[in-house]
């Protein structure tokens, strides 16, 4: 039986691939580097990379959240400006979360069965709809 992960299993470095299939309009592709570093008592992770939407060019981008281990052995997930996007139950079979951005919808999925072993990976593929948005981002984190 494979280990289930704690908030620290994903301290260190990770290389970040991720793709964006957008319904209408240009696809997207990520590249670079994802570091969860100590911050406040939990994990700051931070993505920089490259951007490239199909058809134009490419351009640096980083975003930024805060990891911290919540109730229960869940892992609650922050925007760096401290608001609450959403938790997750890390030790579930398939763990998902749900967030309300009106009048955005958010649905996570992720997967952390190749978490352990020899060249630790693991994915997070959201469903993000909205009267704006309609596209799927999946991104597949690689131990560094």
């Amino acid at each position: 039986m494979t280990a289930k992960p704690e908030l620290m299993t994903f301290h260190g470095a990770w290389t970040i691939t991720r793709r964006i299939a957008a319904a209408a309009g240009p696809d997207a592709r990520f590249d670079g580097l994802a570091v969860f570093s100590d911050h406040a008592g939990g994990l700051r992770l931070t993505e920089t990379g490259e951007m490239q939407l199909d058809g134009q060019g490419r351009f640096a981008a980083t975003r930024r959240y805060d990891w911290r281990a919540g109730a229960k052995g869940w892992i609650d997930v922050f925007f760096d400006d401290g608001r609450y996007f959403h938790g997750f139950d890390p030790a579930s079979a398939a763990p998902q979360a749900h967030h309300d951005c009106p009048p955005d919808i958010y649905d996570v999925r992720y997967d952390f069965t190749a978490l352990q072993g020899i060249a630790p990976q693991w994915t997070a593929q959201w469903r993000v709809t909205g009267p704006r948005k309609d596209y799927v981002m999946t991104s597949t984190y690689i131990r560094a």
